[in-house]
């Protein structure tokens, strides 16, 4: 049986050629002295080598290092992290496991590993490979891809898709009723980053039908980083030196740990050396959507599994760990970068569209969103529907200003036929929202075909789908765009990530209150909660300043939007909002300062910009303040004391690449001027020798950081007020 194996592996091999040569493994690489990647990129761009004996086929890029044995199944034996020196790995497991037709199948690996706690290459040899696993027949290599061809038409702190390395590794079965199934495992290796992003595809070749009810596209055996005698798996942390993100994540969190859908942490009985006595440790990681069941997969098409991103970490300082995780999306999604000055507009006719557009223009504003409750209707495909904001937007474009529009979805009620259907009830309801359309209805399939048309059409810029799709599984089986219950999630969540995907691809700017990142959003909400801005407008300052440095931990700037009400939202009174905006100046500067100094975006909502030239000046003027130092304030952030309201708080924005290595600024709750002594830690600004520091662009002082790369100063900030500086 073996050796058929061997002759089958090798027919099979012969189908499948390198798309470009394989340059052999030098052991020297590795001695190359690794850098803080976060300070400064390595040297060594992604690649990929075969050993010097023909064994392993090894992915490499100076901060993370895959290797894989190729025979007699391609499996993974090592995964290290460069930076730390930590391998991951502490046994085999295969490269994928599918479930065709209700049968599991692993796909490459190999079996008879004894001891779990740990993994020696030279046990290799001693393995095998399952009768029944999907073989190892070929690789393809290839340079990297934009996953998304972005289509920029707004300023953008990164404005490069990321280069680097894609990988596919080809299996087949030798099973007759598989015959024509074809898997594929895909690795892309980045440029700069300790980073792999993997997934599966998997073609039906045959002549037959056949049902995908599952693909675990990526299972690893992983150290565990904790010792517990008893305890169950929830009690257990689940925190390794991987990060996990997927892009198949929902539920309206604005934080992708709860909205992810993929990660499971399962135990691993046959791990019996573990200090656990119930085997209950939970040290082994799968990745696959749990209510995706059944796939139905005609001959001829492919089913490809979520992208899993895999970031190898060097420390559990949540502040580092946050920028590790940031400069992750830069550079894989660098569209989550852009950051457009917008107005979220109410209006009621279209004169007030036009005026707003002229006011935009007068204070440097870049783009004008119609808000909710606004008089546009991108649902409304009529003729002349389309010609009215067509004619809007041809007036916008020749002022230089974006415009777009909101559209609601999930969270209404369309009608019985439309709807989700509860599967306990088989009854409308039982949604995220109560009731909910089904993406995959009669309606939800015209939705979005109307939408596309309208944008298109118009010739909108912007996109703000409020209510998207939350993950809300159907049990229709007359709906059009999904068979049944097994497969209603994952039909629905292709058709959103597709719309998301068309709009990022034809330049269009999407807002979107959940996590669609990965699939051509661009900005979610920070964080907040809504009710809160009926508070005062001293209570919203003090509560935005947390709702930022919150939300900005583990998101870029750019990412997240924050909420000014001009005039009245979610109840208030006067005190609540900034109309008649000639009479708060302050207040209006205030929370300008806060919102554009954090490089966070806020929904300015409301019918106007300004009402005087006074108030024009005011708005004008502080734009014009973002804009001159936009490049750092888009930077990463270094979060230095969150707001309380009995003392300063602030934050700084750092980069070891812009002329401007760092933003400080700092704010003061009190009645009373605040003179405090403050250390600023600029590590991650790469200075190490001398700092000049300047006072909002009038004193500068030099200074030499101590050797742990901090500096102090002396600051002075007014009652109520803020202060800046900038550090070069």
């Amino acid at each position: 049986m073996q050796n058929l194996k061997v002759l089958f592996f090798l027919l099979f091999l012969t189908q499948y050629s390198f798309s470009q040569s394989i340059p052999k493994w030098n052991p020297a690489f590795e001695q190359l002295a690794v850098k803080d990647w976060l300070i400064q990129a390595p040297v060594q761009k992604a690649d990929v080598y075969a050993s010097q004996d023909g064994k392993d086929i090894i992915l490499y890029n100076g901060l993370v290092k895959r290797s894989f044995r190729v025979s007699p199944n391609l499996t993974c034996f090592d995964f290290r992290n460069l930076s730390s020196g930590q391998q991951l790995l502490r046994a085999v497991s295969p490269e994928a496991v599918v479930t065709i037709n209700g049968v599991q199948y692993a796909v490459g690996g190999l079996t008879g590993q004894k001891e779990k706690a740990y993994f020696m290459p030279s046990w290799i040899d001693g393995l095998k490979s399952g009768e029944t696993d999907f073989q190892y027949a070929g690789v393809e290599v290839s340079d990297l891809k934009p996953f998304i061809n972005w289509k920029r038409r707004t300023w953008a702190y990164n404005t490069t898709q990321p280069k680097g390395k894609l990988i596919r590794f080809r299996f087949i079965s030798s099973l007759p009723h598989l015959k024509g199934v074809e898997v594929d495992v895909n690795y892309e290796l980045y440029n700069g980053l300790p980073l792999i992003v993997k997934w599966v595809s998997v073609k039906n070749n045959s002549t037959n039908r056949i049902i995908i009810n599952r693909i675990i596209n990526e299972t690893l055996g992983l150290v565990e980083e904790e010792s517990a005698v008893v305890g169950s798996p929830d009690q257990m942390k689940k925190q390794h030196g991987l990060y996990v993100e997927t892009n198949y994540a929902f539920n309206n969190a604005m934080r992708y740990d709860i909205s992810d859908q993929t990660t499971h942490w399962k135990i691993d009985s046959t791990y019996t050396s573990q200090v656990n006595y119930n085997y209950q440790t939970p040290c082994v990681l799968e990745v696959y959507p749990e209510k995706v069941l059944a796939v139905d997969l005609p001959p001829g098409e492919v089913m490809k599994s979520p992208r899993t991103h895999e970031l190898l970490m060097d420390s559990y300082d949540r502040e580092r760990r946050g920028l590790m995780i940031q400069q992750m999306y830069a550079t894989v999604a660098p569209w989550t970068t852009s950051n457009p000055i917008f107005m979220h507009l109410v209006s009621r006719n279209d004169d007030q569209v036009r005026t707003a557009i002229d006011q935009c223009v007068a204070t440097g504003y870049e783009a004008l969103i119609l808000s909710f409750g606004s008089h546009c209707n991108m649902e409304d495909t009529a003729a002349s529907n389309v010609a009215r904001w067509k004619a809007l937007a041809d007036y916008a474009h020749s002022k230089g200003i974006l415009i777009g529009s909101y559209s609601l979805f999930s969270s209404r009620r369309i009608n019985d036929e439309t709807d989700v259907i509860d599967p306990k009830t088989g009854k409308p309801g039982g949604a995220f929202f109560g009731n909910a359309p089904c993406m995959g209805s009669a309606w939800g399939l015209n939705y979005l075909e109307r939408l596309k048309f309208f944008m298109t059409a118009a010739g909108f810029d912007l996109f703000e789908n409020d209510g998207p799709y939350p993950g809300d599984v159907c049990g229709s089986t007359v709906h059009p765009g999904h068979k049944s219950l097994e497969d209603s999630q994952w039909r629905q969540m292709e058709l959103q990530k597709g719309l998301y995907r068309w709009c990022n691809e034809n330049g269009i700017y999407v807002n979107a209150p959940d996590w669609y990142f990965l699939d051509g959003t661009h900005k979610i909400a920070v964080g907040y909660r809504e009710v809160n801005f009926s508070l005062s407008r001293e209570q919203q300052m003090i509560l935005n300043r947390q709702n930022i440095h919150d939300g900005t931990k583990e998101k870029l700037p750019s990412m997240g939007w924050g909420f000014v009400p001009l005039t009245r939202y979610q109840g208030g009174g006067p005190e609540a909002v900034l109309e008649p905006l000639k009479d708060h100046l302050k207040d209006y500067e205030q929370l300008m300062v806060q919102y554009y100094g954090a490089g966070v975006q806020a929904c300015y909502r409301g019918p106007r910009l300004y009402d005087t030239d006074s108030t024009r000046r005011l708005v004008t003027n502080t734009v014009a303040w973002y804009k001159k130092y936009r490049d750092i304030l888009n930077a990463p952030m270094v979060h230095l004391r969150r707001a309380d309201g009995r003392d300063w708080d602030g934050w700084m924005h750092v980069s070891p690449t812009l002329k401007d290595r760092a933003f400080v600024l700092l704010f003061n709750p009190t009645g009373e001027v605040l003179k405090r002594i403050i250390r600023l830690p600029l590590y991650y600004t790469g200075l190490k020798d001398m700092a000049l520091v300047r006072l909002k662009d009038k004193q500068e002082l030099m200074v030499r950081p101590a050797d742990d790369r901090s500096i102090e100063i002396t600051v002075n900030i007014p009652p109520g007020g803020y202060t800046w500086y900038v550090i070069r």
